[in-house]
Formats: C-alpha cells, structure tokens, sequence
C-alpha cells in the first residue's frame, strides 16, 4: 500500500477525537502507529496526502476503519458492525443514568402528533436534573405537545445513546416526563440560563423541559 491519500482537513479532527476517546497523548499514538511525532502533529493540523499505509497504521493504532478516520462512513447510520465476542448488558441506575446525560449534546423526543408516534433530535443540556431545549413557536415539538390547559403538561419519551464503534459497547439512557412549555418571563429567564443552543439554527425561542418521572438505562460491555 504505497500510493496517497486526499485526507481532507477533517482527517485530523477524526484523529484528534478518536485520540483523545482513548486517553492517548500524541506520542503514544505515533509509537502505536510507528510514526514520527511530528508527523503525526502534521496530520492531524493541516490537511494532508500520507499514504494509505500511513493512515492504515493510525487506523490501526485508534482502532478504528480507515473509512472512519476519512469519513467514509458519515453518511451511515452508527452499528453498522457486528456484535462483540462476549456482549453483556447492563441495567444502569438513576444515578448513572444523569451522569451520562450531564454533559448535553443531542437526544430524541418522541411523541404522538397527529398522525401517530413521531421521533425528533434536538439539542439539549440538563439543567437542574431536568432536560432543557429549545424549539420554534408552532413547530411539532410546540403545537403537539401543548395541552393548553394551565398545569396539565403531554408525557413524552426522551433518548440518549452513545455507540463505540470500534469496540462494539455502547449505552443508552430514556427518560420519560412531562414536556413544559416555559410560558411566563419567570420560567423563560430560568431556562435561559441552561446555555441550550440548536444546531439547526433559526429563531427557537420556544423553551421545553422534561422532568424525569421515570429513568432507564442500559449498557452492552464486551466481557474480557
């Protein structure tokens, strides 16, 4: 495998991450991957042409694909592989389960509307132990979800999992509650505060909170 690759600039953000995920500083990497340090400084700041052995070395060394780290596999939905050698799976605890929704990112609402079941992502953050995000006024999230009756709030579904590809393990974590529409200065200012911000842009000025009433989690493990 001598001939170059285009290694578009993200390849080096897909190295940095995936580093990073697995707690290795730049030099371990590049002992792993047997390459110069600096090299590996150079691929992962600039885009970049190593050769395909070069990026089958540091695919190797991160365990991950090669399609992984030049993003070939962007477009495709996550578990594409198969099942580890000694899949587990675990229940996880309350406790837990907010420890893994703590640091935000995105999940998904599920709710009826009215054409049945429906399923949207949404960026979210966890604030004060309850899940805050926003939405735009008369969107789904904001006409099928309000009762409008003064207390009385929809019981909706909300889900976070992360998947690691490479070692076949993952987690999941659903949250079920009322979805509060903030509707007075008081709660909307409250909200606020979370620093919630949607990737999808636009005006969503409309903020949300799920209270968990009920919390569930599960984590698949590959025995050792």
């Amino acid at each position: 495998m001598t001939g170059r690759m285009t290694a578009p600039g993200d390849l080096g953000r897909r190295v940095i991450r995936r580093r990073e995920e697995l707690g290795l500083s730049r030099e371990q990497l590049a002992e792993r991957a047997g390459i110069d340090p600096g090299y590996l400084a150079y691929l992962e700041e600039t885009p970049a042409s190593p050769t395909a052995e070069t990026v089958s070395r540091i695919a190797a060394a991160l365990d991950a694909g090669v399609d992984d780290l030049l993003g070939g596999t962007m477009d495709l939905p996550p578990g594409q592989g198969g099942p580890g050698p000694r899949p587990r799976l675990e229940k996880l605890d309350d406790q837990e389960c907010l420890r893994l929704l703590s640091p935000g990112g995105v999940g998904r609402v599920a709710f009826n509307d009215a054409g049945g079941p429906a399923i949207l992502p949404v960026n979210y953050v966890l604030h004060d132990d309850a899940v805050v995000f926003r939405t735009a006024f008369g969107s789904p999230l904001d006409e099928s979800l309000h009762t409008g009756v003064q207390g009385v709030d929809f019981k909706v579904a909300f889900q976070v999992d992360r998947i690691d590809e490479a070692n076949r393990e993952g987690w999941s974590v659903l949250v079920r509650g009322g979805a509060h529409h903030a509707s007075s200065p008081e709660e909307r200012a409250a909200m606020e505060t979370s620093g919630v911000q949607p990737w999808a842009g636009g005006e969503r000025a409309l903020y949300v909170r799920i209270v968990p009433s009920e919390i569930t989690g599960r984590r698949i493990r590959n025995a050792t």
